[in-house]
């Protein structure tokens, strides 16, 4: 029987009974979902308030999984406990990216907010290559090795095998995604970026502080990046300065697919867009007769796109414009 081998954000299919095929791509779409959705959920909480797609926060999540890689591998040669270095790594990751959302909004957006629509469109562009270049700079080209933070305990269920990563990946992502609605909804941060989302002038009439808030969507969403970048990290185990440009492209059509600014669309879309791709890597090479493999998968996610666009350029949770107005 051949075992499902794990790759970057590809997923060989199986030589396995037909059900335990679908079982496994379900849960292989659950992990790398869940992973989407939180990247998503950073790229619709900024254009929720202003409309803008930050593309440069794909490499918000790369630096956040290189910046723990550096800080855990020196805490653990140093000799400290592995859990001890993982969490200095995380924190040091949330941190980083947190100043580097401050920033990006501060210099590169701010003060474009009143530009054409198209020109903070490509600076934001323009700073993912900047982003790209630094990585590139500070880790060099070769790809880094992330190190094992969890102990590697594997499950069956059905005939499917996961991992107790994949679990942790799952149930993290839920209880941040959770988390965050929470914030947005029952908090005062929350009502004021809703207010500034509705109607940014009346905000700021009514005390609201605009550009605290739109610096408070930067820093939460950067946050949530750092996090998604440990969760790949930890998951496939390498990381390359480039990891972030097809993950932002990916998660940014789950927030597409779900309804760009809405939160839940964005949880639904990041899902929903890693079922569709762990299937369509299960599948296409019986539906194609083996033409196709299953590294094609990346496919899937920019069909999705198109599709979007043409039928339902809201999305499936997307509020009309009229609304928004």
């Amino acid at each position: 029987m051949k075992r499902h081998r794990k790759v970057p954000f590809l997923h060989v299919a199986v030589d396995l009974p037909k059900m335990d095929i679908f079982l496994q791509q379900i849960i292989n779409g659950l992990v790398q979902g869940s992973i989407y959705a939180l990247v998503a959920l950073g790229y619709t909480m900024v254009y929720g308030i202003m409309g803008l797609i930050n593309f440069a926060h794909g490499e918000v999540v790369m630096i956040g999984t290189l910046v723990t890689i550096t800080v855990a591998t020196t805490l653990i040669k140093a000799g400290m406990p592995v859990a001890v270095a993982g969490l200095a790594g995380l924190s040091s990751a949330v941190l980083v990216c947190m100043a580097l959302g401050w920033g990006l909004e501060r210099i590169a957006y701010r003060p474009l907010r009143n530009a054409p629509r198209l020109t903070p469109l490509i600076t934001a562009i323009g700073m993912s290559i900047v982003l790209q270049n630094v990585a590139m700079i500070v880790w060099g080209r070769n790809y880094l090795t992330f190190p094992h933070l969890l102990p590697k305990v594997n499950f069956e269920f059905a005939g499917a095998h996961f991992t107790a990563i994949q679990v942790m990946i799952v149930v993290v992502s839920g209880l941040t995604m959770a988390g965050l609605v929470l914030l947005v909804y029952r908090t005062k941060l929350g009502m004021a970026m809703r207010a500034t989302a509705q109607n940014p002038q009346v905000a700021s009439l009514m005390g609201v502080n605009s550009n605290r808030v739109i610096s408070a969507a930067f820093v939460i969403g950067s946050a949530l990046g750092a996090l998604a970048g440990v969760m790949v990290g930890t998951y496939y185990e390498i990381a390359h300065y480039q990891m972030g440009f097809m993950l932002g492209l990916k998660a940014f059509t789950a927030a597409v697919l779900g309804g760009i600014g809405n939160l839940a669309g964005a949880m639904a879309g990041g899902i929903l867009l890693g079922i569709i791709e762990a299937l369509g890597a299960g599948y296409i090479g019986d539906l194609t007769g083996g033409f196709l493999g299953s590294h094609y998968q990346d496919i899937f996610a920019f069909i999705v796109l198109i599709v979007v666009l043409m039928f339902k350029p809201s999305g499936l949770f997307g509020e009309k414009t009229g609304d928004r107005a």
